[in-house]
């Protein structure tokens, strides 16, 4: 089995003396969405059937995907191949900033509200912006693990936080620990947004809060 797992290790890669700018995108990008899984290199190696070492040289830019190893990578961190490989103006942009253009919505399982998330891959924040539409809120109070902090952008929002309301406009800001039952709702007749930050993943929250 060692010697299958090191020939493969050696054919999923080809050595790269100097790496190169695309190479070290990739690795990044590559490590950037492993770390945000929760996977060490280990994990990641064994569910794309690679040598770690091999894994580590990609993240490292030093060695190149060959395609035979972009599709089991690719299964094993859950995204489209077409995300590992994809190119940008900008080499670190998907490691440490997020273009607006390039914003994706998180799931939400509560009427009225959309979730755009602010924070790149491997980010130890989850930064959000949450819009409420007029009448739009959690359906019930709910609680996790972590701390979250938010900001009003604009319009008005009603949050109640271990059973104490307050009404917040644009300019009011909050912070509690995510501990204690919270829930929100819009009840005006404008829509409301809101700069969310929460040390929770998005996966780990009910709504992504």
């Amino acid at each position: 089995m060692r010697g299958i797992t090191s020939e493969m290790g050696e054919e999923a890669v080809k050595e790269a003396a100097d790496g190169g700018e695309a190479d070290v995108m990739v690795g990044r990008r590559i490590r950037a969405l492993r770390l945000e899984r929760g996977l060490s290199l280990a994990d990641l190696a064994a569910q794309a059937g690679i040598s770690i070492g091999a894994l580590s040289q990609i993240e490292r830019g030093m060695s190149s995907l060959r395609v035979k190893v972009i599709w089991p990578l690719a299964a094993a961190l859950n995204v489209e191949p077409s995300i590992l490989i994809s190119e940008g103006n900008d080499a670190s942009s998907d490691i440490y900033c997020v273009r607006v253009a390039n914003r994706r919505d998180l799931p939400v399982h509560s009427e009225g509200i959309r979730k755009q998330l602010l924070s790149p891959p491997g980010a130890t924040l989850t930064g959000m912006t949450v819009e409420v539409e007029p009448n739009g809120g959690t359906s019930e109070a709910y609680a996790h693990s972590g701390h979250e902090f938010g900001f009003v952008l604009s319009g008005v929002v009603e949050l109640v936080v271990d059973s104490s309301k307050y009404l917040l406009r644009p300019g009011d800001s909050f912070a509690f620990k995510s501990t204690l039952l919270h829930s929100f709702r819009n009840s005006s007749t404008e829509k409301c947004v809101i700069l969310w930050v929460n040390t929770s993943k998005p996966s780990e929250v009910r709504d992504g809060l």
